[in-house]
């Protein structure tokens, strides 16, 4: 697609400086990140539980479900995702993993990914210092983008990582006072800290590769978090020395997005003061839309946390797909809800039950739904393209 800006150079491959963010349960994956790719773009597959977009597969999960059985289906549903969508992409752009490093089976699911034939790993949700043992054999054929939100974790990562002679392919900012889903803060109020500014960031991020030496390896910088605006992707790839950005909730709305037409609604119909932050059952601060289930929660959230308890029955599906949970392990600072059916319910189109991660920023379109390549010509042009009359 035509712009101003400079390639995403990723491995020698040249694509435009757009990634399309990682999103589950189900809302980014085969469909939406091929279409991505389409467009010599990142398309971006989430890991997390996508059995729901496979019936035989959600069917079998719920006979003598299990830990074990749960993980395997996952895995198996990740494979024909990522192979669906390297078909679907004709051989362009790239398709990354997403995998969230607070998920239990995470390794599990980056051995999956780079078994399958993805492109690329993106894990956040914690910091990623083992991501490279855990793609460990697979090093030359699958890039590395650790997400992370600000310097010190950036140097902290880096370091680690040298010490196994591996540096990221590229880094992903996000910006947690911005971004959809789970947030890189300690606290609710810690996501406006200033130390998330992306010109700071990306200013101190710089002196961390000169005092390591790195500068001639030139890493790409991608912004995450309220860049779906022309004038914000213009500034951060012309001003700021970013070398791309990533795109999660205006992606998700679009045609393509993998999740129900009433997900795509919700998230482009959602006021600026419905979108909210609260504690996820992770422990870490996250985003979304106020709807019916959000709302009750939050009104009962002092109440549930100061009745929390560390009971494994209260994982009702006996999942147990997070590394640390609110519900299950009674901590009493995180959430107190199942995560995996609120996003599931959300993913199937059920406003009133589910939970939906939404950006904070309005969309390009408002409350329309656009496709992938408009959306792209868009944010790389300011403008929607021009279609040939007839």
């Amino acid at each position: 697609m035509q712009n101003n800006f400079d390639p995403l150079t990723i491995r020698g491959k040249s694509l435009i400086p757009v990634v399309q963010g990682g999103m589950g349960v189900g809302v980014s994956a085969s469909k939406l990140s091929s279409a991505v790719a389409r467009e010599n773009g990142v398309g971006t597959i989430a890991s997390v539980d996508l059995r729901h977009l496979h019936e035989d597969l959600l069917a079998e999960s719920k006979i003598d479900s299990s830990e074990e059985k749960y993980t395997r289906l996952n895995c198996i549903a990740l494979d024909r995702e990522i192979k669906k969508a390297k078909a679907d992409s004709e051989g362009k752009g790239m398709i990354a993993v997403n995998v969230m490093k607070a998920v239990k089976d995470h390794a599990a699911y980056v051995r999956q990914a780079c078994e399958s034939g993805a492109d690329a790993i993106v894990m956040g949700a914690g910091l990623p210092l083992d991501l490279p043992e855990m793609a460990e054999g697979y090093h030359k054929d699958v890039a590395l983008f650790p997400i992370l939100s600000e310097s010190r974790g950036i140097n902290i990562v880096l370091k680690r990582w040298m010490k196994k002679g591996i540096l990221p392919d590229a880094i992903v900012i996000e910006h947690p006072a911005h971004a959809a889903g789970h947030l890189g803060a300690a606290t609710v109020d810690g996501v406006n800290d200033a130390k998330f500014e992306f010109k700071r960031v990306i200013e101190e991020t710089f002196e961390v590769f000169k005092n390591l030496g790195l500068e001639s390896e030139k890493i790409p910088l991608v912004l995450a978090g309220g860049m779906a605006n022309f004038e914000k992707v213009k500034t951060a790839l012309k001003n700021w020395g970013a070398s791309a950005v990533q795109i999660g909730t205006a992606f998700a709305v679009t045609e393509e997005g993998d999740a129900h037409i009433n997900f795509k609604k919700t998230l482009a119909g959602a006021e600026t003061e419905k979108v909210v932050e609260f504690m996820s059952v992770a422990g870490l601060p996250a985003r979304g839309v106020r709807t019916k289930f959000l709302d009750n929660y939050i009104k009962r959230e002092a109440k549930l946390q100061a009745n929390a308890k560390n009971d494994p029955r209260r994982c009702t599906q006996g999942l147990n797909c997070l590394t640390s949970c609110g519900l299950r392990d009674g901590l009493a600072k995180a959430g107190q809800f199942c995560i995996d059916i609120q996003l599931s319910a959300a993913f199937r189109g059920e406003v009133d039950k589910g939970l939906f991660f939404r950006g904070k920023d309005p969309l390009p379109f408002g409350n329309a739904i656009r496709t992938v390549q408009e959306t792209i010509h868009y944010l790389l042009n300011g403008s929607l393209p021009v279609v040939p009359a007839k």
